[in-house]
């Protein structure tokens, strides 16, 4: 095989990869949109739902706004540290030795994740043992879907990210594990977006 062959055989492989990317981040994005729409609509519902409290606890006596403050801050911090996590991802692209940094930010944004998670699943918990279950109240059978459903889409972002980490550990810096790292971005920049809405809609015009 001469040089102008395997010269056209690597073009055309690396166009075939952009174009398995594209169709990928296409069709992620697909996803994302359908996700707007799951969570417009329990929005809605919990727009209905939220004066709806049957004679038990609004929201302005159950929630603690330093401790979802500090919760908010906890997930906007691993928004950030993610952000590095890709920055330096890029920059090995480019030929810099940034596997290590790579790793380290997961790890870090991997960490963030699991507490912001692990206080999402205590305030729960505390609402469970003082009796205020989802079942008490339209207001809290809202309040528990909306959240919980976006703590499930934490709990598998940490899970996706877990096996980008691995794939960057095991395979480096390659095309594919880019582009796994881009659209896991996408994923984990969406839910800080969603609880941000969350964060404002049901726990700080609760609290007024």
């Amino acid at each position: 095989m001469n040089t102008e062959t395997l010269n056209q055989n690597l073009t055309a492989t690396h166009e075939a990869h952009q174009t398995r990317g594209a169709k990928a981040l296409f069709g992620f994005w697909t996803y994302i949109m359908s996700d707007v729409l799951l969570f417009g609509a329990i929005f809605a519902s919990y727009a209905v739902l939220h004066d709806n409290i049957f004679g038990g606890p609004s929201a302005k006596e159950l929630f603690s706004m330093p401790f979802v403050l500090v919760e908010t801050l906890v997930l906007l911090a691993s928004s950030f540290t993610f952000g590095l996590a890709s920055l330096h991802a890029h920059h090995h692209a480019e030929g810099r030795n940034c596997i290590p940094k790579v790793v380290k930010w997961l790890g870090i944004t991997f960490l963030l994740g699991a507490v912001f998670l692990g206080m999402e699943l205590f305030e729960f918990a505390k609402l469970l043992e003082e009796g205020n279950g989802w079942q008490r109240s339209g207001f809290l059978s809202a309040f528990f879907t909306l959240v919980g459903t976006h703590g499930l889409h934490v709990t598998a972002g940490l899970i996706w990210m877990g096996s980008v980490t691995a794939q960057v550990v095991r395979h480096g810096i390659t095309e594919r594990t880019i582009n796994k790292i881009s659209t896991l971005g996408l994923f984990w920049h969406f839910l800080d977006i969603v609880w941000i809405f969350i964060f404002t809609f049901v726990y700080l015009m609760g609290a007024i």
